[in-house]
């Protein structure tokens, strides 16, 4: 693999960097994050462009057991906690309203746009610690479920209409967001329900990972502000609500990403409730070079759903799937503004629709 390429994925921890740099100049430089994620990089997107380029076979082998890449994401895993601690500490010191509002955003673009993005390729793996690694994250933000559910849930059913994380045709994000939400969380309950009811165990047990996921975060939070409640000598109430707030606002990112990940998109149903397998035509994919280093390859999303074991190092580019018109930044962005999304996307996912019924016929 390219040198650059290998280090670019390093520049991930530029993103806090700004939200701590933001915090301490204070002020309007809060939302120096915000400008650098939703600005800069749409318009280096538009500058360095798409890289296509895939590994060869043999290339792919050798980089995929390369223990830097996962090296990256245990630091960020630790960095995350420690990043969450921080902000929990100084936010009682942010006193004005601009600040505050520039801080949270920032702060959930760093813990939901990257993190979680991180905890989703750790959440895939077969090794104990990366799995410890991908829920001590969402554990920061509130949504240990979606290890459940998008791993046994959103995987099996994405492109159909049991899927709650597959955003449909016409639908806008708001819509979308509701349904996703609490459709995930109440379809992660029932799949734990289904695995323990397999391995004869009773649902309220100790063995039910949603009992213990739903309270963890609690349990986190309560430790936290009492921890920085002693500190200060006075119960700072900021706390809890600093950390509800970037998780609402962080795992709000992670269904932007959903939605323009799966917009539209329907496997073809074969008999009632069995569909086709999934292929590199069921997602939308992104190659925008900038926007990938910062996600983990996360944008080669049609490789990754057909190929979810896949290390981020080694997803390919398939030319026969969908594309996005640009990296997610920017299209997340457009769909917050459901007519401009409707408007760019729909005649799109018509192309699509047109492809893959030449292509069944």
């Amino acid at each position: 693999m390219n040198p650059f390429k290998s280090l670019g994925f390093l520049t991930a921890f530029i993103v806090p960097a700004l939200c701590i740099m933001g915090h301490y100049l204070g002020g309007y430089a809060n939302f120096i994050t915000l400008s650098f994620v939703f600005v800069a990089l749409p318009l280096f997107d538009a500058l360095f462009g798409e890289d296509r380029t895939n590994l060869t076979n043999a290339e792919a082998v050798i980089q995929a057991e390369k223990f830097y890449y996962r090296l990256i994401t245990y630091v960020w895993a630790i960095f995350q906690l420690v990043f969450l601690i921080w902000g929990a500490f100084v936010i009682p010191t942010i006193n004005t309203t601009v600040a505050l509002i520039g801080f949270m955003v920032g702060f959930a673009l760093v813990t939901g746009g990257i993190g979680i993005t991180v905890a989703h390729e750790l959440g895939h793996k077969k090794s104990k610690l990366e799995r410890f690694y991908a829920k001590l994250i969402l554990m920061t933000v509130c949504y240990m479920h979606f290890y459940i559910e998008h791993n046994r849930g959103h995987h099996v059913y994405v492109a159909t209409p049991r899927d709650p994380a597959t955003s449909r045709k016409g639908e806008s994000f708001y819509r979308f967001w509701f349904r996703s939400v609490f459709g995930g969380y109440k379809s992660a309950w029932k799949l734990e329900g289904e695995r323990l009811k397999r391995r004869g165990v009773p649902f309220w047990s100790l063995k039910n990972q949603m009992i213990l996921f739903t309270l963890l975060p609690v349990l986190f939070v309560g430790v936290l502000t009492a921890i920085v409640s002693l500190y200060y000598e006075v119960f700072v109430w900021q706390v809890p609500v600093f950390y509800f707030i970037q998780s609402i606002l962080a795992f709000t990112l992670l269904e932007l990403v959903n939605y323009v990940e799966h917009y539209g998109i329907v496997r073809k149903e074969l008999s009632p409730g069995k569909y086709e397998r999934v292929n590199p035509m069921h997602s939308w994919n992104a190659n925008y070079q900038l926007s990938n280093f910062f996600l983990f390859q996360l944008q080669r999303h049609s490789d990754h759903h057909a190929n979810a074991i896949k290390r981020y190092q080694v997803l390919n580019h398939y030319d026969e799937s969908p594309q996005l018109p640009s990296g997610y930044p920017l299209m997340i962005m457009i769909a917050a503004f459901p007519p401009l999304w409707f408007k760019l996307m729909n005649p799109r996912l018509a192309r699509w629709e047109n492809a893959v019924y030449l292509k069944r016929a």
